[in-house]
């Protein structure tokens, strides 16, 4: 039989875990934001948002920056593709140009900061929506650098 004090101790060592796993989680997610900020939201928004008309080819035949918050589809690619997206950047198929429209920030930011800032958009999101985004990244999850 364990003593009330070996439990105890027990509960609060668990508890002081949480708390430091709940914080990392909370940095992360704030570092996101600021990067976001800094990086992203010229295009995509303060809040996500993204540009008017998104799904629509513009004049030069392109699509817009899409919307990351719960009316866009982010939420439904996992987490490795969206640190793929970001670090190498993406050329929608159906646009006109040749161009990259979303540019590649793997020479910008570290992989953690790619990590953080996917962490931030997760915040915009449904729960069932960051629920399907959970399930997909069971078997897509981030790259061990971005960990």
């Amino acid at each position: 039989m364990h003593s009330p004090i070996t439990c105890w101790s027990f509960v609060l060592v668990l508890a002081a875990a949480t708390a430091r796993g709940e914080d990392r989680a909370g940095d992360s997610i704030e570092a996101g934001r600021r990067i976001y900020a800094a990086q992203c939201a010229a295009c995509h928004g303060l809040r996500g948002e993204g540009q008017p008309d998104w799904d629509r080819a513009n004049a030069a035949g392109e699509l817009p920056a899409p919307p990351h918050d719960s009316e866009g589809h982010t939420w439904k690619h996992s987490d490795a593709m969206l640190y793929h997206l970001v670090r190498d950047g993406w050329r929608d198929p159906y646009n006109k140009t040749q161009r990259l429209t979303m540019p590649a920030f793997g020479q910008t930011l570290a992989p953690r900061e790619i990590h953080d800032v996917i962490e931030y958009l997760k915040t915009m999101w449904t729960p069932d929506q960051r629920g399907f985004q959970l399930e997909e990244s069971q078997q897509a999850p981030y790259p061990p650098e971005a960990r």
